[in-house]
This record gives structure tokens, C-alpha cells and sequence, in this order.
């Protein structure tokens, strides 16, 4: 601990050498967080908070690092306490022996980070303060339980009961669609007319999530096209020439990207829910949909295929299309689950592996991470909970008849 307090130390006195600005505490950042916690006082509390959140936000990096270490270290749990508490409770279950429990049981630093959430429009300066420790998670693990309470808590507050679906269209906000064109991350938005390709015409649509506390922050979008059966390649559904198809001839839905957009939300999902939502709010919208379906990319399959030594084994689009979908059906990671994250989702999600395309994605990245080979996951909208709860239990990879057939004919055998 004394490397921590010379380290503490050391970034105190460099960080508040600035004379504090009027009607701000310009205590150590640490010093206001354990006050924080220890405060009874609502107005007192509130300034607090609002403190010590515009302070972090001006710290570096080092010094961001060291207000986690406290968080992680200063506010942890104290093990013996929890062990004393338990056992009294184990041995006069009650209401005030549980109480005293959980209490100790919990870290002082969940309760600071609530109490940081009652300022006005803190849960996005929350969300930011959760990016910046998951990058530096990465080099100290030590602060990995930490970021479990950032998720614990964040898991409550973003559930799908706060969250608000709004459409995204070419009259939305400009404030909104510079961030779409920002956190579009599946296929890159080159333009503002590439934007108004994605979001004008009546054959288009694209849909957000949002949390009443940050109205002007999408947490994930969806783009979906309005089409006559089920496209097999993005240049196709994406191209600047194409006819729009009348909204009352479309009978498929294509779910085409789909992407994150806050960096400290990582692990919170909610593309689950705005799939669902999204299908079921245009199911009742057109009834001429009858098939909802993703243009998926396949992203690991080329690091894959180079891990096992087989990406020479390729020699022509049916070779591919028949390695990626042996890859999708066999290729295993952490427990069991497919290797590929985007399957991971869809699967999980209860949709099934309908159809494999080669030559589907020919842009640079594309070609890059799947030799530019795509995947439709069908959203078999009766079926969905059952595919759920099958693949959730026995892991096992729901695919078409094709696929299956497919993957049994891939010149690359690896499991």
C-alpha cells in the first residue's frame, strides 16, 4: 500500500496545484467520493457529485487510473466482515442480521456510484467513466471487480423497461444522425448522401434505442431494408442505382447492421430486444412481411481459418461459402459457444443459420475478415423462444437444411 499512497500522493499534489473555480470543492477527487458516501444531506450530496464527475472528466489518464485504484481498494469489501456477518446471520436469520449482511457484503463504491447517478444527466458521464476503466482493465486486472460493479448496476438502470425505441429517419436531428454516421460500425457510412441512401427512401428503415437519461445518445440502431425475398450480398442491398421496392411488395425484412454505440456499455445487452421489438413493430406495420432476416458479416472466420492453417485450402466461391458455413456450425470458443461473436448473438437470440453467400461483402473489410463471405440468420418469429431456449441449453447450432448440407461438403475439416 505504500507505492499506492506515494503514487496518491504525488498525483494530488500535481492535480490541484489550478486554483479551484468559483463554487467548486477542489479537494482530491477521492477525498470528495469518501464524503460522498458518508453523506446524509440530499442538496450537500448533490454537489458532491456534481463535483467530483466534471472532475474526473478533466483528469488524465493517470490520474483516472489512480481514482480507480481507490474505488477498487479503499471501497472494496471488507472479507472479514463478510464472513462475521454471514455467520451470525446463519445462525440468527433475520431481518436485521440479513440487513447487516448485505451491507457488508456490498462495496461502499456501488453506493457512491449511485449516489453520482442523481445528478441530472450523470448516467452518461457514468457510462463515459465505465469506458475509460474498461481500457484500462486491460492492463490491471486488479480492477476487473470493479468494472463487475459498473455492470451490476448498469444491468438494473439500462433493462429493457427504460429504454425507449425511436425511429431514425432523414428528419431526425441533425445532432442524431452525425452520431449514427459516428457509431455506425458494420458498414461504414461514407456521406451524408449514403446516410439519406440508408434512411429516405420508403423501403428503408432504422430504429434506436434510447435511455430517458441520455435523449440524445443512441445506445444501439438497427438498419433494416424493405425487400422481395432475401438479398445475398450488401453491394446489392446498399447500391446507389437500385429501384426502391413499394412498401406494400416487400414480403422481407433485413436486419443489415447492427451497432453499439456506447463503449461503457459493453456486456449490457440489448440487441435482443430491439430485434424483437423492431420485427414485431413492423409485422404489425406492413402485413406483407412474412420473413425477418439479417445480411450478416462473418468476422473471425478469416482469423480462424489462418489459426487452423486452412485458408489455402479456398479455391473458389462454393469452396467458401461451404468453409463458412462448416465454420458457423462447428467452430467452438468459451464453453462450448460458437467461435464467432456475431453467431453467438443471433443464435442466442433464437434465430437459425438459413443461408451462406460468397462474394457478398467485396469491400476491403469484407474481404478481410471472411474472404468476403455473409450469413442470413433467420428470425423465425413463432419459433424464436424455442430456439432460444434449445440453443441456450444444448449449444447446438440451428441451421437450414442447405447449411447443414454445405458444411458437410467444406474441404476444411477442423472442428
Amino acid at each position: 500500500m505504500t507505492l499506492l499512497a506515494d503514487l496518491l500522493s504525488t498525483v494530488f499534489e500535481r492535480r490541484y496545484r489550478q486554483p479551484a473555480r468559483k463554487g467548486q470543492d477542489n479537494r482530491p477527487i477521492e477525498e470528495l467520493a469518501c464524503d460522498l458516501v458518508g453523506s446524509a444531506g440530499e442538496t450537500s450530496g448533490l454537489a458532491l457529485a456534481a463535483d467530483i464527475l466534471s472532475g474526473f472528466e478533466n483528469l488524465s489518464d493517470d490520474e483516472k487510473l489512480v481514482f480507480f485504484q481507490y474505488l477498487a481498494t479503499a471501497m472494496n469489501i471488507d472479507p472479514e466482515s463478510v464472513r462475521n456477518t454471514l455467520d451470525d446471520y446463519e445462525r440468527n436469520p433475520s431481518k436485521s442480521s440479513y440487513r447487516a449482511f448485505l451491507t457488508a457484503a456490498e462495496p461502499r463504491r456501488q453506493e457512491l456510484i449511485r449516489r453520482l447517478n442523481r445528478v441530472p444527466r450523470a448516467t452518461g458521464a457514468l457510462v463515459r467513466m465505465r469506458a475509460d476503466l474498461l481500457r484500462m482493465v486491460k492492463t490491471d486486472s486488479e480492477l476487473a471487480a470493479l468494472d463487475l460493479d459498473f455492470r451490476h448496476l448498469f444491468a438494473s438502470w439500462f433493462n429493457r423497461g427504460f429504454l425507449v425505441l425511436r425511429p431514425i429517419n432523414w428528419e431526425s436531428p441533425a445532432h442524431i444522425l452525425e452520431k449514427i454516421i459516428a457509431y455506425e460500425s458494420v458498414h461504414a457510412i461514407d456521406s451524408w448522401d449514403d446516410l439519406r441512401r440508408r434512411l429516405q427512401p420508403t423501403d428503408r428503415r432504422c430504429f434506436a434505442f434510447f435511455h430517458p437519461s441520455m435523449p440524445d445518445e443512441p445506445l444501439i440502431f438497427v438498419e433494416v431494408a424493405l425487400t422481395k425475398g432475401i438479398p445475398s450480398s450488401i453491394q446489392t442491398l446498399l447500391a446507389e442505382d437500385r429501384t426502391a421496392t413499394p412498401e406494400d411488395e416487400a414480403d422481407t425484412a433485413v436486419f443489415y447492421s447492427i451497432s453499439n454505440c456506447q463503449a461503457g456499455l459493453a456486456s449490457i445487452s440489448f440487441g435482443n430486444s430491439l430485434i424483437k421489438q423492431v420485427a414485431s413493430d413492423l409485422s404489425a406495420e406492413l402485413s406483407g412481411l412474412k420473413t425477418f432476416v439479417t445480411l450478416s458479416p462473418i468476422p473471425t472466420l478469416a482469423r480462424w481459418l489462418q489459426a487452423n492453417n486452412a485458408a489455402s485450402d479456398i479455391n473458389n466461391p462454393d469452396e467458401s461459402k461451404a468453409v463458412a458455413a462448416h465454420y458457423l456450425l462447428n467452430a467452438k470458443g468459451h464453453a462450448g459457444l460458437p467461435y464467432d461473436p456475431v453467431a453467438r448473438f443471433h443464435l442466442g437470440n433464437g434465430a437459425i443459420v438459413h443461408a451462406v453467400h460468397a462474394d457478398a461483402d467485396v469491400s476491403n473489410k469484407g474481404r478481410e475478415q471472411s474472404n468476403g463471405t455473409m450469413v442470413n440468420y433467420l428470425y423465425d418469429l413463432p419459433k424464436v423462444a424455442q430456439n432460444h431456449e434449445k440453443f441456450a441449453t444444448t449449444k447446438e447450432v440451428a441451421a437450414s437444411a442447405e447449411v447443414r448440407a454445405l458444411a458437410n461438403s467444406s474441404p476444411v475439416s477442423q472442428p
